[in-house]
């Protein structure tokens, strides 16, 4: 495996690679461009050919090839080495050879899954018809590798113990359930259904969505698997793998609710296009989507039910400052149905897509309100949204918009926007400080995995005692947690870290600097906490706690420039 690390490292310049994803300028013998990992109009992102590794003045994001790719696709180290070796053309040796980390097997065990789904859909003549009905084609089926859970309790669970998998690996990865009350019984999650997996941005397999082929009523319409170790929900996004080369290239993603939706407009053309899949649109969802573009529309269902459910995903879009705008349906159809019936309509509804204040704005029109009952939506569902966006200029040109539309006078908006309470959902610091916290985790699992590498080897190279003890002044108590959580992939980090250094010095390097960023990133969260504090105290008037959090924000300030300077 360390021949491979080489091989790719030796085939991929970093230039090349950072510039696949985002726009790159020659800076001098550097090259610079906005960062992806934090929001940024002036670029303070610079890549090193020389060196090999990229540089965030901004947010401090540092590293190679491979943590580029990891952070920005959101994957864990074997993903980032996967992408890679196909860019380059590289074999990964090991994996041919059949070594298997813990969570190599357990993608193994989906994709035998996947197999078995695909297999019995082929067998089943209703559900293939079903699927044609609804207009998809024989090469669009297999593109997506849909699949069929058959009816009974314990097809897939007698198939794969055949093919050697253990009871404990298919309850890992969700496929099977346990019954009640039982030790060794077991039964298949998903029965009956037609069957979506769900992949994560390098392309492997997940987890999976069914929907139900004959409905009944005891029966949820769509089953998606549960949160596992692979699984994260608020995390993956389904279709990212496939979309991800064109929302880069058309520089906008389109966000729709189902896997139907996203199946039907890729078969039409419309490859940019992403679905939640029914579940709820997290900050993760959207940071992962403005890392490729910025322009997010959102094309939900023609009913009211897809107006809600835009609501929440628009705060938090807008509190990330994206550029959002929505794709209004007509009333009854969704993209899917349009997508069948008429191509053109689809694509004449993304082009009419309105900013979601415009949106809101054109809907309450429409209900032919009174003045002072136009003035209460307005100042209801309305300002709220003018109130997240981040520039003063994007908020001045709404205001007078709205006032020109809705002949209300700029100077009671402007008087309404100081008054008017911005969203819970966009303000919580998990929305905020999200970007700092994967940061934080990445920086935290290298630390441990090279302090495992070093306890496991005979002698180690660097101080062990010094080393731990270092990590547990910047962790507290949470040291003895992560510590235990990551003992139980320890495999996974010796192996990811055997590759990453191939046998070099260069982590004795790394320490140094990993444990200034992480204490670095520590007190950034630690500052944006106390900040969210200082604005409760300044609204509830209490000088007392304003003072305290103001002196608590000034001393974490001085400790991160002191940190800079060292």
């Amino acid at each position: 495996m360390s021949s491979s690390v080489e091989q790719i490292k030796s085939k991929i310049d970093i230039v090349s690679l950072v510039g696949s994803y985002i726009k790159l300028e020659k800076a001098g013998a550097n090259f610079k461009g906005r960062c992806p990992f934090h929001n940024e109009k002036t670029p303070s992102f610079f890549v090193s050919p020389d060196r090999g590794n990229y540089y965030c003045f901004g947010c401090q994001a540092k590293g190679d090839i491979f943590t580029f790719v990891q952070e920005f696709e959101g994957l864990d180290f074997l993903g980032a080495l996967k992408v890679l070796a196909d860019k380059a053309g590289v074999t990964l040796e090991r994996f041919e050879k059949g070594e298997k980390t813990e969570k190599d097997r357990l993608h193994q065990v989906l994709e035998q899954t996947l197999f078995f789904f695909e297999k019995k859909l082929s067998e089943n003549p209703p559900a293939l018809e079903y699927l044609y009905k609804r207009g998809l084609t024989h090469d669009t089926v297999a593109h997506f590798r849909i699949g069929y859970a058959p009816s009974d309790w314990r097809q897939l669970y007698e198939f794969l113990l055949g093919k050697g998998v253990p009871a404990d690996d298919m309850l890992r990865v969700g496929v099977i359930k346990r019954k009640d009350g039982t030790v060794d019984s077991f039964y298949d999650t998903f029965r009956g259904r037609i069957m979506f997996p769900i992949n994560d941005s390098s392309g492997r397999v997940v987890g999976f969505s069914g929907r139900i082929l004959v409905a009944d009523d005891k029966s949820p319409k769509y089953l998606n698997s549960p949160e596992t170790v692979l699984f994260n929900k608020s995390e993956i996004l389904f279709g990212l793998d496939k979309a991800k080369t064109d929302i880069r290239l058309k520089d906008y993603s389109i966000l729709v609710e189902g896997q139907m939706d996203l199946v039907m407009l890729h078969q039409v053309g419309i490859t940019n296009t992403v679905a939640s899949s029914g579940t709820a649109l997290t900050a993760e969802h959207l940071i992962k989507l403005r890392r490729l573009s910025n322009r997010i529309v959102m094309a939900y269902d023609g009913d009211t039910a897809g107006f809600s459910a835009s609501n929440r995903s628009a705060q938090l879009a807008l509190s990330l400052g994206m550029d959002l705008k929505v794709a209004q349906m007509p009333i009854g159809k969704d993209p899917a149905d349009l997508a069948l019936e008429n191509k053109g309509a689809l694509i004449e509804c993304l082009k009419q897509s309105k900013h979601i204040i415009d949106f809101y704005v054109d809907g309450l029109l429409l209900r032919g309100l009174d003045t002072r009952e136009l003035g209460k939506e307005i100042f209801q569902h309305v300002l709220p949204y003018v109130a997240l966006l981040p520039s003063t200029i994007e908020k001045s040109h709404f205001i007078k918009s709205i006032a020109q539309r809705t002949f209300i006078k700029e100077d009671a908006l402007w008087e309404d926007l100081k008054r008017v309470g911005v969203p819970d959902t966009a303000v919580s610091p998990e929305v905020k400080h999200t970007e700092i916290h994967s940061r934080v985790g990445s920086i935290e699992r290298r630390l441990f995995g090279i302090l495992m590498w070093q306890k496991s080897s005979s002698p180690p190279t660097i101080d062990l005692v010094e080393l731990e003890e270092k990590i547990k002044h910047i962790l507290g108590d949470r040291f003895q947690k992560m510590s235990d959580d990551f003992e139980k992939e320890k495999d996974l980090l010796l192996f990811e870290t055997e590759s990453y250094y191939n046998g070099t010095l260069d982590f004795v390097r790394d320490v140094t600097e990993l444990l200034s960023s992480l204490e670095e990133q520590y007190l950034k969260k630690q500052f944006a906490d106390t900040m969210v504090l200082l604005q409760r105290a300044e609204q509830m008037r209490d000088s007392a706690l304003v003072l305290r959090y103001l002196e608590e924000c000034q001393n974490i300030s001085q400790k991160i420039n002191t940190l800079k300077h060292t």
